[in-house]
């Protein structure tokens, strides 16, 4: 059975093109949500991705989301979905400002 665990360890193989960093590391996952699971096919009937993105104006914007929505179909358990929001607006976690020396 999927589990939020698995699907935030799978979008850690998602980089941001620009900055070489994957995207749960930048903080752009927001949440994952598991529609109904239905144990008999053994899938979900959706994954959704909520995540945000480094700036509105992001020009790898629909890379991200194809790679996002790629690596997770991979996984064959359901649907997938991808919401972006920008509220709040994205901020680099404490610990990659530490990181990067910002």
């Amino acid at each position: 059975m999927l589990t939020k665990d698995i699907v935030i360890e799978e979008l850690k193989s998602v980089y941001d093109p620009e900055l070489a960093i994957d995207i749960v590391s930048l903080g752009l996952v927001r949440d994952v949500t598991l529609g109904e699971y239905f144990e008999e096919l053994d899938v979900h009937e959706y994954i959704q991705i909520t995540m945000t993105l480094t700036s509105p104006m992001c020009p790898f914007a629909d890379n991200i989301v194809e790679e996002v929505k790629s690596t997770i179909s991979l996984l064959g358990k359901g649907e997938v979905q991808v919401a972006i929001t920008f509220d709040p607006p994205w901020e680099a976690p404490e610990e990659l400002r530490l990181q990067l020396g910002i």
